[in-house]
C-alpha cells in the first residue's frame, strides 16, 4: 500500500484532495521584504528565492538543511540572512504543516527531513556555504537526510543532483527528474534513501572527511548480526537479527531522531521508547514479544525484541481464501472458516490479556497479527500501545481498522476486533472510513458465502455501527431491466461531485490528478466525460467548456499522453465534435519533446500514434498523420529484448501491440502484426500460472490479473490480435487469462485495478455469462451512497473517486460494456466480432519476419495511410 495516499486524505473526508497549503499557514519568514531584484515564487510545497543575478548551474552539489518543529524558525532565519546576503538561490518548505508531512512516519524516506535546499554556483561556493552557514546553524536539531552526506553532526547535508527541472525516461518508461552524465546524456536523478556519488562525479575535497566519518559507524562491535530487513518506514527499519552470544533470533526496531512523526508529534525514538516500556509491563503474556535489550548506534536507537516465529495474518489471504477461486469449493470454504475463527479466538485472547494488565494495544490489524506454526496468534508492533486509564485516541492506525473518534481506551481495541471478525472473510473494512453503515451489508455477504455463526457477525456489526448515523443508498442490482436507473444513480453522483470553479481538477479522483493528470483519460476530466457519453448518460457543455479552456492553456507539468494528459483530452473533445479544441490540445503536445516519450500506452508514443491518427481522420490535418507515423516508427525501431519490466496494457508491450494491430488494419502490412506479436510475447514472458490455471502478471511479490497492469489488459490486446491472425500460443494464453478474470473476490472495484476491469473484459465476449452476472452483482460490495446516487472508492479505498481509472466513471463504463447498447469500451479497442474459440480470422496479407522491416526504412514500412483497393 502506498502510504503517500494518506497525505491526500487530510483536506476532505470523502475525496482525495491536495494537501491544504495557503499563505496563512506559511512560515513567518515569507513575510520579510526582499532586496531589490530578488523574486519569491510560491509553489505547492516550496517557496523559491531567485537572486537578481542567476549563477545557478543546471546540476551540481546541492546543500540541504534539515529541520524539525523546534529548530525550523532559527534555521530559516539564518539561511535567509546568509543566502540573501550572498546572492545564492535557495528554497524552503512553505510552512510547519508541510514540514510535519515531510517528516511523518510514512513520508518518502529519501526526501524526509529537508527543510531548505541551497544551490551553490560551484564547489568553491559549496565549501563556503558549509563553513559559514554551518557555523550559524551548528547543533540545531533535525532528521538525518538519508539520501545525503551529513556534514558533521548536522543539520547541513549534501547530495549531487539536478538543479534545473529536466526529465528523462527511467528503465520502466516513466518520466523522472534527470541530470546529465559524463557523456552529456540525460539520466535519472535518483532520490533514494542512501547516499551515493554518480560515476562521472569526483567527490570535492571538502566532503572527504565527512564521507570517512560516515563510514566510521558500523555494526561490527554489536552483539547482533543483522540477517534480513523486514520493514522500512521514515521512522527507521525493522530487522531480523541473530544474537551472536546465544545464537537466538531477535528483532531489532530502529528509531530515527526527529523522524517518523505520529499525529501526537512523537518521533520514532519516542515511540520505541514507549514500546519498550509497554512490553516490560506486559511481560509474560503468551502472544506478546519480550523486550530483550536497548542500545544506541550513532544517533539511532534500537529496541531488541523476541522473534515471533510465523507469518503475518495478511499473508495467508492469497493462498487460503476460497473466494479467490472462480468456483469456491464448499469443503475449502468450511476449512477456511474453521481456521479463521480459530485465529480470531487467539487474537481476542491476547487482547483480553493486555486489557487485564491495564493496557490498550491501539493498533490491531492483519499486519500486526502473527500466526505461529501451530495457528496460535501473537501480536507485534506495540509502539502506540498505552495505559487504558489514559482513555486516549489512536495516533497511528491502519485505516481499515481505525476506530471512530468517540472510541477511547479499550474501546479502540474492541472496535478493531469487530473489524477483524469481518475482515477475515471480507477484507473490505477500509470502506468504514467513508461509511460505517456498510457493515451490515458485509455481514450479509459473509453469511451468504461462509458457514459463520450469525451471532459472530451481528456482534461485530453492532460494535462497528454504534453511534454511526444511519445511511441509505439506492439499491445496486444492475441488470438489463434496471440498467438505466443504475446508470443514472452513478451519473448523479459523478455530476454532484463536479467543481467547475476549480482550475486544478473538475471531478475528484486519484491523487495523480495533482501530478499533472487532471485532464487526461485515466484520472482527469476527459475520462469522466468519455464514460458519461459512451454509456448514454449525456453531454455536459459546461464541463466540456471547462476541459477545452484547460487544454487551451495547460498548466506547467500537465501530461501530454493519451491516458495521462492532453492527447486523451484531445481524443474525447474530438469524439464530442469539438475538433478545433482537440487540435489545440494536440498542438501543445507536438510543441513538446514528445519523441522522448516511452513505449507505453498510458503516456507514451503508442498512445500518441493512436490519438493523432484518429484526430487526423476527424480533421483531415495531414501533419497530425505525419507525427503519428513518426511515433510508430520510433516504437518499432526500439524493439527491446527480454520480458517487459512493467507488463500490461497501460505500461507494457500490450499497449504498443494495440498500436501495431490498429495500424495493420489501416495498411494491411503484415510486419506490423509481427511487431505486435513480439510486444505481446514480451509481456507474456513476465506472466505465471496459478493453481487454478489462471495467468497473472508476476510483478515483484504480487500476481496481478488487472486491466491496467495485469494479465487482463494483455488479454484485451490478444483479442485484437487474434481477430486478424491466428496464433495457438496466444489462444492458450487467452484461455488462462479468462480464468484470471473469473474470481469471486477482488480487493477493489476499479476499472484499471479491480473488478470493473474483469467485467469489461468478459462482457466483450459473453454478456450473458455467469461470471458477467456475478461481477454485476458483486460490484455492490463496494458501492457507497453519495448525493442521492452511488459512488465507488478509489485506489486503496480511503476515499471516493469519480475518475475512469480508479473510480465511479470506470465502473460506469464497465457496466455499460455489459448492459448498454451499443456496448462501450476503452478507446481504440473493438467491442464486436470477438470469440473465445480457436478459429480466429486469417491475416489479410499473410506473414512476414520482423527482419523485413529494416530500421531506417520505417517510414515506408509503417505508413498509416489507408490501404487502397
Amino acid at each position: 500500500m502506498d502510504k503517500g495516499y494518506e497525505l491526500y486524505c487530510l483536506a476532505d473526508q470523502l475525496f482525495y484532495d491536495a494537501p491544504p497549503v495557503t499563505r496563512s499557514t506559511d512560515f513567518d519568514i515569507t513575510q520579510r521584504d526582499l532586496p531589490a531584484g530578488w523574486e519569491m515564487v510560491f509553489g505547492d510545497e516550496w517557496v523559491i528565492y531567485d537572486p537578481p543575478e542567476r549563477r545557478t548551474p543546471p546540476q551540481g552539489w546541492k546543500v540541504h538543511v534539515s529541520g524539525c518543529a523546534e529548530s525550523a524558525d532559527k534555521i530559516l532565519a539564518a539561511t535567509w540572512d546568509y543566502c540573501v546576503g550572498n546572492g545564492i538561490e535557495f528554497k524552503h518548505l512553505r510552512g510547519p504543516g508541510t514540514l510535519r508531512m515531510r517528516n511523518a512516519k510514512y513520508a518518502p524516506r529519501g526526501a524526509s527531513g529537508k527543510l531548505v535546499t541551497i544551490y551553490p554556483a560551484d564547489e568553491r561556493e559549496l565549501e563556503r556555504v558549509l563553513d559559514e552557514l554551518g557555523a550559524l546553524v551548528d547543533g540545531l536539531p533535525g532528521p538525518y537526510i538519508l539520501s545525503d552526506l551529513r556534514i558533521g553532526a548536522g543539520p547541513l547535508h549534501v547530495r549531487y543532483g539536478g538543479f534545473a527541472e529536466r526529465r528523462c525516461l527511467d528503465e520502466q518508461g516513466k518520466l523522472v527528474p534527470a541530470m546529465e552524465n559524463g557523456a552529456g546524456e540525460l539520466v535519472p536523478d535518483r532520490r533514494e534513501p542512501v547516499f551515493s556519488v554518480p560515476d562521472w562525479v569526483t567527490l570535492p575535497a571538502c566532503l572527504e572527511p565527512h564521507l570517512q566519518a560516515r563510514g566510521a559507524t558500523t555494526t561490527t562491535d554489536l552483539p547482533y548480526q543483522i540477517t534480513k530487513a523486514l520493514h522500512f518506514s521514515n521512522g527507521g527499519g525493522v530487522y531480523e537479527a541473530t544474537d551472536t552470544r546465544s545464537g537466538r533470533k531477535v528483532v531489532l526496531k530502529e528509531g530515527r531522531p526527529h523522524a517518523g512523526l505520529a499525529a501526537d508529534g512523537a518521533d520514532a525514538v519516542k515511540r520505541i521508547e514507549r514500546e519498550r516500556d509497554v512490553l516490560r509491563a506486559l511481560e509474560g503474556i503468551d502472544g506478546v514479544p519480550a523486550a530483550l535489550d536497548w542500545f544506541t548506534l550513532g544517533e539511532h536507537h534500537f529496541l531488541v525484541q523476541e522473534f515471533i516465529e510465523g507469518r503475518t495474518l495478511n499473508t495467508f489471504f492469497a493462498e487460503r481464501h476460497p473466494m479467490l477461486d472462480p468456483h469456491p469449493d464448499p469443503e475449502k470454504t468450511a476449512a477456511y472458516t474453521e481456521w479463521a475463527l480459530r485465529v480470531y479466538a487467539g487474537v481476542e485472547r491476547v487482547v483480553t490479556a493486555i486489557h487485564e494488565r491495564g493496557m490498550v494495544f491501539n493498533d490491531l490489524h492483519m499486519f500486526n497479527v502473527m500466526v505461529r506454526p501451530d495457528d496460535s496468534a501473537a501480536l507485534i508492533d506495540f509502539e502506540t500501545a498505552a495505559p487504558a486509564s489514559a482513555r486516549g485516541r489512536q495516533t497511528l492506525a491502519n485505516p481499515a481498522f481505525l476506530a471512530p473518534p468517540d472510541r477511547r481506551g479499550t474501546e479502540v481495541d474492541l472496535y478493531s476486533l469487530a473489524c477483524l471478525r469481518l475482515a477475515l472473510f471480507a477484507p473490505l473494512t477500509i470502506l468504514f472510513i467513508i461509511d460505517r453503515g456498510k457493515a451490515p451489508q458485509l455481514a450479509d455477504l459473509i453469511a451468504d458465502n461462509f458457514p459463520v455463526p450469525r451471532s459472530f457477525l451481528d456482534e461485530a456489526v453492532r460494535e462497528i455501527t454504534r453511534g454511526a448515523a444511519p445511511t441509505s443508498a439506492p439499491g445496486f442490482v444492475p441488470d438489463a431491466h434496471s440498467w438505466e436507473r443504475t446508470r443514472d444513480d452513478l451519473a448523479r453522483a459523478i455530476l454532484a461531485s463536479a467543481t467547475p470553479d476549480r482550475t486544478d481538477r473538475l471531478f475528484p479522483g486519484d491523487p495523480e490528478q495533482f501530478g499533472g493528470a487532471s485532464l487526461g483519460l485515466a484520472h482527469g476530466a476527459a475520462g469522466v466525460l468519455y464514460a458519461l457519453h459512451a454509456t448514454g448518460a449525456g453531454r455536459f457543455p459546461e464541463y466540456e467548456e471547462w476541459l477545452a479552456a484547460r487544454v487551451a492553456d495547460p498548466k506547467r507539468g500537465t501530461g501530454i499522453g493519451l491516458y495521462d494528459g492532453l492527447l486523451g483530452a484531445a481524443h474525447v473533445l474530438a469524439r464530442l465534435g469539438r475538433t478545433d479544441d482537440a487540435i489545440v490540445a494536440a498542438d501543445h503536445c507536438l510543441n513538446e519533446r514528445w519523441e522522448r516519450l516511452g513505449d507505453d500506452l498510458y503516456g507514451g508514443l503508442p498512445g500518441v500514434a493512436l490519438a493523432l491518427t484518429d484526430l487526423a481522420d476527424a480533421s483531415g490535418e495531414t501533419y497530425l498523420l505525419d507525427a503519428a507515423r513518426r511515433a510508430a516508427e520510433i516504437v518499432a525501431a526500439r524493439r527491446p529484448d527480454g520480458p517487459a519490466p512493467r507488463p500490461g496494457l497501460m505500461h507494457g508491450g500490450a499497449g504498443a501491440a494495440l498500436m501495431f494491430v490498429r495500424l495493420h488494419e489501416r495498411t494491411g502490412n503484415p510486419v506490423l502484426l509481427d511487431l505486435a506479436a513480439d510486444a505481446l510475447r514480451r509481456d507474456l514472458a513476465a506472466c505465471v500460472t496459478d493453481h487454478n490455471g489462471a495467468l497473472h502478471v508476476n510483478q515483484d511479490v504480487r500476481m496481478l490479473p488487472y486491466l491496467g497492469r495485469g494479465s487482463v489488459g494483455i488479454g484485451l490486446v490478444l483479442d485484437e490480435y487474434l481477430a486478424v491472425r491466428p496464433d495457438e500460443e496466444f489462444e492458450e494464453a487467452r484461455r488462462a487469462i479468462r480464468v484470471a478474470a473469473m474470481s469471486r473476490y477482488y480487493a477493489q472495484p476499479s476499472l484499471f485495478n479491480g473488478r470493473a476491469g474483469m467485467l469489461l473484459y468478459l462482457a466483450r465476449h459473453d454478456r450473458d455469462g455467469d461470471r458477467v452476472a456475478g461481477h454485476l452483482r458483486d460490484l455492490a460490495w463496494h458501492a457507497l451512497p453519495y448525493a442521492g446516487g452511488l459512488a465507488f472508492p478509489g485506489e486503496h479505498m480511503y476515499r471516493l473517486s469519480m475518475d475512469l481509472a480508479t473510480g465511479t466513471a470506470g465502473v460506469l463504463l464497465a457496466l455499460g460494456a455489459a448492459l448498454h447498447d451499443p456496448a462501450p469500451t476503452l478507446p481504440f479497442l473493438r467491442t464486436t466480432g470477438l470469440e473465445w474459440g480457436d478459429d480466429a480470422p486469417q491475416s489479410r496479407t499473410g506473414s512476414a519476419g520482423p527482419d523485413e522491416l529494416p530500421v531506417g526504412t520505417l517510414t515506408a514500412a509503417t505508413s498509416i495511410q489507408p490501404e487502397r483497393r
